[in-house]
């Protein structure tokens, strides 16, 4: 067997060993569903909205909460997780590309926006050359950061590049010289003691206790309304049905509005 094969081998069995048995999606008597999040909203908004909602129907919800925005596209592929909530299409797109991964993104839930904070420096005009701003590692995050420092303009980018992809390399001009801190999206909340500004992913903003409201700068753009994914191949089974229909669902509507004031919600949704 060559190597590669071998390092996939032992990756889908560390990602099952870690979570559990495989989930049985071709069962149509399938009664168990696994869906995997990041820590904080997106698992809240399993266990308080869709749980109830899918329990009312027979099933039974298992939760699994990630630290990072690797393994849960990597699990769902291997079969370890039914469904997947905790990324935008954007980054599905460029992770699915990478990886070869057949997943589809099937709904949108309610998503709290990214957004710049202070950390040794508590206000945008005290700024000055050579503040550090942390933000997101991932490609796609790290591009919609860009994209925010641009809105505040802070930083130009080059003239025709996608800002969907843009990286440190598009960058036109620095009008403060702000030194970029590239981090784990997860270590974001915790750079601030150690940056002038931080931007955090709201949900990991969220789930570490910073509270929205207290952004220093919110991101303009709607369109990072994260997404539920499903492998293509369990698209039409019964289970799956149901779990998009609960995330649409006007009872999880009414719940999400309330819980989650102040996120972008998906297209349609009026608070």
């Amino acid at each position: 067997m060559q190597l590669r094969h071998l390092l996939k081998a032992g990756l889908a069995a560390t990602l099952l060993a870690a979570l559990g048995s495989p989930a049985l999606a071709a069962d149509p008597a399938k009664k168990e569903i696994v869906i995997g999040t990041t820590v904080g909203d997106y698992g809240d908004q399993v266990k308080e909205g869709i749980r109830p909602i899918l329990e009312k129907q027979g099933y039974k919800v298992k939760l699994v909460e990630f630290t990072d925005y690797v393994r849960p596209n990597l699990a769902l592929q291997e079969g370890a997780l039914d469904v997947n909530v905790f990324q935008h299409h954007p980054y599905l797109s460029k992770f699915r590309a990478q990886h070869k991964l057949t997943l589809t993104s099937v709904f949108h839930v309610p998503t709290a926006p990214m957004n710049l904070y202070a950390g040794r420096l508590k206000s945008l005009s005290a700024v000055k050359s050579g503040s550090t701003v942390s933000l997101p590692n991932d490609p796609t995050n790290l591009a919609r950061a860009l994209v925010l420092l641009r809105d505040m303009g802070w930083i130009t980018l080059k003239p025709g590049i996608n800002p969907v992809t843009a990286s440190e390399r598009d960058v036109a001009s620095n009008k403060y010289g702000i030194v970029l801190k590239p981090l784990e999206a997860a270590q974001l909340p915790r750079s601030r003691s150690d940056v002038d500004f931080a931007i955090v992913n709201g949900n990991y903003a969220v789930s570490s206790g910073m509270k929205l409201s207290d952004n220093l700068f919110q991101e303009k753009s709607k369109a990072y309304v994260n997404i539920g994914a499903i492998r293509n191949d369990h698209l039409n089974t019964q289970w799956a049905k149901d779990v998009i229909a609960a995330y649409r669902s006007a009872e999880f509507k009414a719940y999400a509005l309330k819980r989650f004031p102040g996120y972008n919600y998906p297209p349609g949704w009026k608070p």
